[in-house]
């Protein structure tokens, strides 16, 4: 007699009694199901964000299709076959998938399954009587047996479908970066283009060339994933020998991105950040973005405008608007251009200021500190007298001929 046929856990009296106690439970199906679908919405974070109607029809119908399955199944196990866990195997596949697809982590959902055998535990503890003992012990054997086998199908399929999501997310990433067709690619893979784009490009600090493409290709997975959760399931990637682009949807705010990346990663990125307005903007964006990222002097996450004079030394034929219009908050505001103008040109001197200009040194101080207060640039600063030189520069020059000695709309010399 083999080892099994002796264990007191497979005597039919044992079966005999299992059976007795889980037709106890047959009519508490529908209230189990109920219960544990509540458990899930209030224990897994991101089920509550998954539609109502999902939890209360499908869910819940889940939920009660695989007790009823595990309740009418007391045999003992077949040998080295998944049959006898009585586990609907397609049905389990296709939740998996659905799961997959509308963003919900593997982790999580393999933490729902655990929830429902849990409270079947429960269930069967508290409806066993005196001398069920075996039986109770067999039962939960059963429930672990059957909790393997649903685990192993949810994981190969969630898996499976999020292999042909990131296929799909990849080739729409290519398609909406290198502006080619993105609306058809989202039509042929059921994905939906966002109206517009944050476009990140994301490096890996130091010199070209001295992280492998290995490392770099790890540094976006990793900046993905941080970032992936402000998405809610809509971030696409794209790798290349730098690291990659990363798309997220428009209205992803700044000061989320910029705390998500302060912390938790093992490498402190570069990270260029440019906003498409549609997803036809999205090349030039992305171009940006990399740009940004070229220039960026150490880790970070960077805009245009945090960089704007290396940007526009570096490359000035899609940054000399941005530049000048640092100088757009002056202009309804007297006597603050020709006030800056002076004192650029007076080697940041404010008493020669004043004399210029007719006023006491007291009211240049007051109109440079109303400069920095609108504009955010102190041109008290080198990198204020260098962006400032620069936005005046270019604004002398679009005004053409003696454009430097006309006043600005509004820039009279009698103000404060």
């Amino acid at each position: 007699m083999s080892q099994r046929d002796e264990s007191p856990l497979l005597d039919d009296h044992v079966r005999e009694q299992a059976i007795r106690l889980a037709a106890r439970l047959e009519p508490q199906v529908n209230q189990l199901a109920r219960e544990i679908v509540e458990r899930q919405w209030a224990e897994i974070p991101g089920f509550d964000r998954l539609p109502g109607d999902m939890r209360d029809l499908e869910i819940a119908a889940t939920t009660r299709h695989a007790i009823r399955g595990f309740l009418r199944y007391i045999h003992p196990p077949v040998p080295d076959s998944n049959s006898g866990t009585h586990v609907d195997a397609e049905l389990f596949r296709e939740r998996a998938a659905q799961r997959a697809e509308e963003g919900l982590s593997l982790a999580k959902l393999l933490r729902s399954y655990h929830i429902g055998v849990e409270r079947l535990m429960d269930a069967f503890a508290a409806a066993a009587r005196p001398g069920e003992e075996a039986a109770l012990c067999w039962l939960a054997r059963r429930q672990l047996s059957a909790l393997n086998a649903t685990v192993e199908i949810v994981t190969e399929a969630y898996l499976a479908a999020l292999a042909d999501q990131q296929v799909a997310a990849r080739e729409l990433a290519r398609a909406l970066i290198h502006g080619e067709d993105p609306e058809q690619v989202a039509a042929r893979y059921g994905l939906v283009l966002e109206p517009g784009y944050l476009v990140l490009s994301v490096r890996a600090p130091g010199p070209e060339g001295v992280q492998g493409p290995v490392a770099v290709r790890r540094l976006l997975r990793q900046v993905v994933a941080r970032l992936a959760p402000l998405a809610e399931g809509r971030a696409h990637s794209l790798p290349d020998e730098h690291g990659g682009h990363l798309l997220l949807p428009g209205e992803t705010p700044h000061a989320d991105l910029a705390r998500c990346l302060a912390t938790g990663l093992p490498q402190a990125p570069i990270v260029g950040a440019a906003r498409a307005a549609t997803p036809a903007d999205v090349p030039a964006a992305a171009d940006q973005a990399r740009r940004v990222a070229a220039i960026a002097p150490a880790p970070g996450l960077y805009r245009l405008q945090d960089l704007l004079l290396d940007y526009h030394l570096a490359q000035p034929a899609d940054s000399a608007a941005e530049l000048t219009a640092l100088l757009e908050p002056l202009e309804q505001h007297a006597g603050l251009l020709s006030t800056l103008a002076t004192f650029l040109a007076r080697d940041l001197d404010r008493r020669r200021t004043g004399q210029e200009l007719q006023v006491h040194p007291n009211t240049v101080d007051n109109r440079l500190a109303r400069i920095t207060q609108l504009t955010g640039v102190d041109p008290h600063t080198t990198h204020g007298v260098q962006l400032f030189g620069a936005a005046l520069t270019l604004r002398r020059l679009a005004d053409g001929p003696g454009g430097s000695d006309r006043p600005a709309r509004s820039d009279r010399p009698d103000g404060p």
